[in-house]
């Protein structure tokens, strides 16, 4: 603990600094399960495509609360608290399976797919003796449930009876690229977890920061897939809280990234297998690299034909699990699987660009320990949230971050 939230204070109408103590206080940490993750928020969970049938289910996190995410009888998917109404006890300890209904190992009390009580072992007692007690109302002790909205395939929970319809809540311009990326059926290629020695906020603001990318990866520069001098831009929407940012090629020399010291323009590399830069043109336009985020915990990637989610799972004040589902179409033919595969390699957690993200966070975290008043300063590309065509060399989309946190922390 770091002292009383109290004392605690966002710099005053400047969204561009913020002190050190949001990676390292607990206290925050506590008051961000409740207000964001908890909160008007809408949370991803899971894809449509990895719970397909009836009593299908996987296990996920929001925030700290662990979850079920199930196909119901009726067909629609439901996502439950994963911890049962009588002693708290995990219902699934399993990342995936396929039930007929949910059972407490502990002491056996039975849940259907929409998280309803149905049966409580020994109810009656045994030789008529013992039993519940005659004012125990069953209708209302059913796993909580968490509201649920699906888009595109992705399926999302809040907590929150104020959080607006999934559409209204990233709008309709970022939306768009969830709809240009996930054009067909998915289907998962895999699975990468990846531990983070840092704060949660520290992955969160990285995948918003586009004015690192062609600075500390090499490999973005070196094959093309990020230069400053390509086309693209960043969205932002206009609450500030989501995001996209994206490179596309085009004609047009690097004038002015080669005036700079960059170290990946400068050193040469060279691939042994040249085939996995490979780019297939199948979502309709030279997009090379788009990264979105959905506040507060979902990233969604194309890079070249490497698509995928990104979950950010809060561990602590200090650690973050990320958790990466590698996605291809459900009609791929050997060959794109075999180039997903292969592009593929360049993220997760010993991937050639996102080695590099995995590290800087931690970086960050064993640094901010030395004075939590002093503050990160976040200038470049202004001091607001308006996004940029043509340009990735800004921190707008940082900056928008912090804007939705203070919102639903509550700080001005």
């Amino acid at each position: 603990m770091e002292g009383s939230l109290s004392s605690f204070a966002m710099p005053a109408g400047d969204l561009s600094h913020v002190p050190f103590r949001v990676y390292t206080d607990a206290e925050l940490y506590a008051r961000e399960q409740e207000r964001i993750f908890r909160g008007p928020t809408w949370n991803f969970l899971a894809l449509e495509c990895e719970i397909p049938n009836v009593g299908d289910y996987k296990t996920t996190y929001v925030g700290d609360a662990p979850v079920i995410v199930v196909r119901g009888e009726d067909g629609r998917v439901n996502a439950m608290v994963n911890r049962c109404a009588h002693k708290g006890a995990l219902i699934c300890y399993k990342r995936a399976g396929n039930v007929r209904e949910f059972n407490c190992v502990y002491h056996n009390w039975t849940y259907d797919l929409s998280g309803k009580l149905t049966g409580v072992a020994f109810r009656r007692g045994v030789a008529g003796k013992g039993g519940l007690a005659a004012d125990f109302d069953q209708e209302s002790r059913g796993l909580e449930r968490l509201r649920v909205d699906t888009y595109r395939g992705l399926v999302f929970g809040t907590f929150s009876d104020a959080t607006p319809p999934f559409l209204d809540y990233t709008g309709s311009e970022l939306a768009a690229n969830i709809d240009r990326v996930f054009i067909k059926p998915l289907r998962v290629v895999g699975y990468h977890c990846q531990a983070l020695p840092n704060n949660w906020k520290l992955y969160a603001e990285n995948n918003r920061d586009s004015y690192h990318a062609s600075l500390l990866h090499v490999f973005h520069n070196t094959f093309g897939v990020v230069r400053t001098s390509m086309g693209g831009g960043v969205k932002i929407s206009a609450n500030g809280w989501h995001h996209l940012s994206f490179t596309q090629r085009e004609a047009v020399a690097d004038r002015d990234a080669g005036r700079e010291k960059v170290r990946s323009l400068k050193e040469q590399y060279r691939l042994a297998d040249p085939s996995m830069m490979e780019h297939k043109l199948e979502l309709g336009d030279q997009v090379t690299n788009a990264i979105q985020t959905v506040f507060p915990s979902l990233v969604v990637q194309q890079i070249l034909n490497a698509l995928a989610v990104r979950q950010i799972q809060p561990k602590g004040v200090d650690r973050t699990e990320l958790v990466w589902t590698i996605l291809g179409f459900a009609d791929d033919d050997a060959e794109m699987a075999e180039l997903r595969l292969k592009v593929n390699n360049l993220v997760g957690p010993a991937g050639l660009i996102s080695m590099e993200d995995g590290c800087v966070g931690g970086f960050v975290q064993r640094a901010a320990k030395a004075d939590p008043t002093a503050t990160v300063v976040m200038p470049m590309g202004g001091r607001g949230i308006t996004g940029s065509e043509g340009s990735r060399v800004t921190e707008a989309a940082v900056r928008g971050f912090w804007k939705g946190w203070r919102e639903c922390m509550g700080f001005s």
